[in-house]
This record gives structure tokens, sequence and C-alpha cells, in this order.
């Protein structure tokens, strides 16, 4: 596993990518927290909260995380290098959880420089220090889950295609189909009283939950059941193209 794990990170450090998806989604935060107007900029709002950056955000990764792990597994299946590495003395789990923990890391790596957010909004309030420390440690922990999550719908849409854009697709439909899609059929009540509770499905729901800062186990019980869950789908679909090859 640490041996695909550090042939991820190479891989996107050693090419542009790594630092595009830094930049990216700093430059895009920054922009729409302290530049353009609108409901998610802090200095219009008013107040010291680091809200709008977290409800921001999971919408920046619905399209940065399909793009760091669209080239996955379709980029070996492209190349014709799965099979070489299904040959090597590599287990299928340490192939999938490496190929989703690089990914990962590279997402953990963009969201850490935002803490610069969190002392810049400590300072701009009054006075001084009025920032609520429980619910901002909350949020930023449902944002790294959050994230993960994310990677493992990306990595399984990335191993079910040879086709990086295919994947790319994907990954967003099925990351925005369990970000919203529970809580806009809730909202429109299409089918009536009977959708009570059917937000409770979407990871918008507990998102939201954890980032009142009340860290619900619930919630993150939630959160690694989608992940490994999404894993297994990965891992039996490489598993099944281990055993045809």
């Amino acid at each position: 596993m640490i041996a695909i794990l550090n042939k991820e990170i190479r891989s996107f450090f050693s090419a542009p990518t790594g630092y595009l998806v830094v930049g990216i989604f700093l430059t895009l935060c920054s922009l729409f927290l302290f530049v353009f107007t609108g409901s998610y900029n802090i200095l219009d709002n008013g107040f010291a909260d680091l809200k709008p950056f977290f409800d921001l955000a999971p919408w920046i990764f619905l399209f940065l995380i399909p793009a760091i792990t669209m080239k996955s597994f379709a980029e070996e299946n492209k190349q014709g290098t799965m099979e070489l590495l299904l040959t090597k003395p590599i287990g299928t789990w340490s192939l999938v959880i490496g190929k989703f923990f690089g990914a990962f890391l590279v997402t953990c790596i963009a969201i850490l420089p935002s803490l610069l957010y969190v002392f810049t909004i400590y300072k701009l309030g009054d006075p001084s220090g009025n920032l609520d420390i429980g619910a901002t440690l909350g949020s930023y922990f449902g944002l790294f889950l959050l994230a993960a999550t994310y990677t493992s719908i990306g990595v399984f849409a990335s191993a079910f295609t040879n086709n990086q854009i295919t994947a790319f697709i994907v990954a967003i439909f099925l990351c925005f189909l369990l970000y919203f899609a529970f809580e806009g059929v809730a909202d429109f009540k299409i089918f009536g009283d009977s959708t009570y509770g059917i937000e409770y499905f979407g990871m918008n729901y507990h998102y939201k939950s954890m980032s009142r800062g009340v860290i619900d186990t619930r919630d993150i019980i939630y959160f690694i059941s989608l992940i490994l869950l999404f894993i297994s789908f990965s891992y039996f679909k490489i598993y099944s193209t281990k055993i045809k090859s």
C-alpha cells in the first residue's frame, strides 16, 4: 500500500496537477470569500464566521476531487498497465487503498492552507478572537470526512472505465446525488409527506450537523460507511479484473 501511495503522490506533484489542485481551491475560495460580492463574501456579511467557507468548499470539491481521482484506475486501464500492476506482489486491497489515500492526501494538502482563513477571521473579529472555535473544528472534521467520501466515489468511478472524462462525469453525478438530491427531494415533497426523513440519507444533512460543532457518532458512522462501501465496490471491480487476467 505504501508503495502505491508514494507512487500516487509523486505522480501528482511531479507534474503541475497537484499544485494546480491546491492553487485552484485556494484561489476560488479566496475570491468568493473576500472579493466577489454575494452570500459567500465574509466581509459583506459582517460576521466573524467561517460558515461561508464551509458552505462553499463542498461545491468546489464536487468538481475538484473527481478531477483528482479520474485517472486513478482509468489511466491504468487505458495504458494497459493495470494487468502489470495486478501481477506484482501487491494485494488488491493494498492497491485500492493506496490509490484512495494518494488522492485523499492531495485533497488534505489543499485544505490545510485554508487555516489562514481561520487566523484572518480570528483577527477580524470584534473583539479580536470572537470566533466559535468548536463549530470551526467540527466543520473542518466534517469537511475532511466529506472530502474522503468524495474521493472514494471518484476512485470507484475511475475503476469502472478506461476513460478519464467518463470517470470525471460519473463521479460528479454520484457526489451531487448523494450530497444534494436527497435533501432536494425532501424540500420539494415530491412524494408528499412520505419524504420525511429522506434527507438523512444525504451527505449535506450530516455535514451540516457536524458544522454546528457537535460531533455525533451517527454522522461519523454515516460517512465512514459510505467510504467503505465505495472502496469495497472498487475492490470487487479490480479483483474481478484480476481474476479475468
